[in-house]
């Protein structure tokens, strides 16, 4: 079975690919869509029966060499199983929602057969993606993380024939080749190490690791902390955290289906999931977690912020991405994994849907994209309305306070903030008020969108307005369908993810016993000296979550006081007013505080600066440098030269060895003659004719 749901998706990718023009377009695209369907339904099975063990599936042996020796097999435990869900169920419900939205395409007039290419790049990238969470070594997870990487370069560029969808794609594909070095020195490292790229041996290593030096660039290192540090840069570039995130904005230059897949269920929680996954390393790496968690505060922080101005729905859209991916990083840094987890899968509902939603939006809308234009579609579109009012609900956090009755959000979220209050330190603190900052922009924003394209008088132009109409059946089944999870998915599995710790660890398959003597004595010290170096496996069973048992950070989120559990809460209705009063009430209001706060607002309009800063820094220097090495290096030195010697040096010696082939029988011989004296001349001189 999980056989069959990893290479299903590889097999419609070829058929979509290469057998379109045997069977037909129709027949690929189905062919590709009814195999994710079956490697959906198949995941569901193993979610709902794996019961904790880990399983390995060998498919091949792959590498021999030296002292490294790997399979390329399946690693099957609950952490696979999740991500199995996440992935399959979203990336089949986008390949149904294509049908629809690609039909009438607008960039495609010609008659160009690009559908089945589409459906094949969409099912490459679920191969790829299945390939990294089922991996059971890091040769192997690299190998999916960048065929990952390759596949969204294809989808952000597919419309390759507008220069902007272009350099997104090289912009995706640049960026994330700095996070991925990172990633590329944290295997490198850790197979130095541990002579070994294989999770089991590398999660039995973590207390070893914690007790040894390792010398890089200008000084001794704490080994698990520069590998922790290392694998989550990799993690940065994919999941757009800070400094490394330039790139998520500028995707939505792929179609909207490409949108929500990168941006629910795969390449950005990929970077997510290899902490988790690393997680038997990460817990002993206490100055790397504050890092993490550091990180995707300030990340929720920042993408919040820019959210609250931008007028494209799909960027609107994408911040929130970059902003609820931070939240995820915080839950992780204060080693509360499950919670990580649990946001991740509850994020791929309501934010799926909320894609997929702008995207039902934008095809009534003839592909209009600016919120501007938009007003008044609630009646136009009530179907997508009520989708898209139930995403909101859910990213925004409405439920019943202090109960765990509430949309999916509402309850993921919660946990997240309650872990990062529950750290009991300044980096958990600091978190704690940048994720409820965090909340009520998101609040806002969210709010801001519904109330722009939905509320108010019709705007832009008008016959656009009067000719707006509901999306396909095939568009609005998937729809329906993610919103059952955005409601339901946090009560269901609220237990589970961040429940009691028994109900935790049993869903996760965590024996606790056997852990107990690799724990480290409290989350965020460094472990106790005098746990059993000898034990050979860090966490039997736990399928690369690592958890302490009694984990502190749980205990005291479960125990917080009521202020913070309801924080959150109040951050969103404060958010809600804000933006009913600025976009419904008084809708002046915004354009008088964008002039009265020019600055400011320019500010968040430009993403804080920082694609410029960057093209400052980085671009133009190595612009300049190619320009150098082109025109100086390549034009006058090795063209130049080789001109000159071409056209001058070359035929002059030749002319003058043309000169002394004259035929004269005297010419030869005073030739002769001077051959003769620099060789006796030679000789006396270097002394050969003593």
């Amino acid at each position: 079975m999980p056989t069959i749901i990893l290479f299903a998706p590889l097999v419609g990718a070829l058929i979509c690919g290469f057998g379109w023009k045997i069977i037909g377009e129709k027949a690929a695209m189905s062919v590709a869509t009814g195999l994710l369907f079956l490697a959906a339904f198949l995941s569901w099975i193993v979610f709902f029966t794996l019961h904790g063990e880990t399983q390995h599936i060998q498919l091949l042996r792959w590498i021999e060499s030296g002292s490294l020796s790997t399979d390329w097999g399946i690693r099957l435990d609950r952490l696979t199983a999740i991500m199995l869900v996440v992935v399959t169920s979203v990336s089949s419900l986008v390949h149904l929602y294509s049908y629809g939205y690609m039909d009438h395409d607008p960039q495609w007039k010609d008659g160009e057969s690009y559908k089945p290419r589409f459906f094949a790049y969409l099912s490459f990238f679920t191969f790829a993606m299945l390939m990294l969470v089922t991996s059971d070594n890091l040769v192997q997870m690299f190998f999916g993380w960048e065929g990952v990487g390759v596949a969204s370069y294809l989808l952000i560029g597919f419309y390759y024939r507008k220069p902007s969808a272009n350099a997104a794609a090289i912009k995706a594909f640049v960026v994330n080749r700095v996070g991925d070095f990172g990633f590329a020195l944290g295997i490198f490292g850790l197979f130095y190490l541990t002579d070994s790229i294989n999770f089991d041996v590398i999660f039995a290593s973590g207390q070893e690791l914690s007790n040894t030096q390792l010398s890089f660039l200008w000084r001794e290192w704490n080994a698990a902390n520069l590998i922790a540090v290392l694998l989550f840069v990799g993690a940065m570039g994919k999941s757009a955290q800070l400094f490394l995130h330039t790139w998520l904005p500028d995707a939505m230059e792929g179609p909207t289906p490409v949108s929500a897949l990168i941006h629910a269920a795969t390449m950005v929680t990929a970077g997510v999931f290899l902490v988790c996954r690393m997680s038997p390393i990460m817990e002993f790496a206490p100055e790397a977690m504050m890092f993490v968690t550091i990180v995707g505060a300030t990340t929720a922080f920042f993408a919040a912020t820019v959210g609250l101005v931008q007028t494209d729905i799909k960027r609107v859209i994408a911040y929130s991405t970059c902003s609820q991916l931070g939240y995820m990083f915080v839950a992780a840094g204060t080693g509360v994994y499950s919670v990580a987890m649990f946001h991740l899968f509850t994020h791929a509902f309501f934010k799926a849907m909320l894609f997929l939603g702008a995207g039902s939006v934008i095809h009534a809308m003839h592909h209009e994209q600016d919120m501007r234009n938009y007003g008044g579609l609630r009646k136009k579109i009530p179907y997508t309305f009520a989708a898209m009012m139930i995403g909101t609900l859910a990213i925004t956090g409405v439920g019943i306070p202090l109960t765990h009755i509430g949309f999916a959000g509402f309850l993921s979220k919660d946990a997240v903030i309650e872990s990062a209050w529950g750290a009991q330190s300044g980096v958990g603190m600091y978190a704690f008020w940048m994720l409820v900052i965090a909340a009520l922009m998101t609040s806002f924003y969210s709010w801001r969108l519904m109330f722009m394209t939905f509320y108010g008088k019709p705007r832009g132009d008008k016959h656009t307005h009067d000719h707006a109409h509901e999306s396909p059946l095939v568009m609005l089944v998937p729809l329906g369908v993610l919103a059952l999870g955005a409601i339901f998915s946090g009560m269901i599995w609220f237990n589970s993810f961040f429940g009691d710790h028994k109900d935790v660890e049993a869903f996760f398959g965590m024996a606790q016993a056997e852990m107990a003597d690799m724990a480290p004595a409290t989350h965020g010290e460094a472990p106790a000296a005098d746990l059993a170096p000898e034990h050979e496996s860090a966490a039997p069973g736990t399928g690369g979550i690592y958890m302490a048992p009694g984990n502190e950070t749980m205990t005291n989120a479960h125990h917080a006081p009521n202020w913070v559990k309801v924080s959150p809460f109040v951050a969103m209705v404060i958010g809600f007013a804000l933006a009913y009063l600025m976009y419904i009430r008084s809708p002046g209001i915004p354009a008088r505080l964008a002039a009265n706060q020019r600055p400011l607002y320019l500010f968040l309009l430009n993403k804080w600066y920082f694609d410029e800063i960057y093209d400052f820094v980085f671009v133009r220097p190595a612009k300049a440098l190619g320009r150098l090495l082109w025109k100086v290096g390549d034009g006058t030195i090795i063209d130049g030269g080789l001109n000159g010697l071409a056209l001058g040096i070359i035929p002059f010696f030749t002319r003058l060895a043309g000169r002394a082939q004259s035929g004269f029988l005297f010419h030869y011989a005073f030739a002769m003659v001077i051959g003769i004296v620099v060789l006796v001349t030679w000789m006396t001189l270097s002394g050969g004719a003593n």
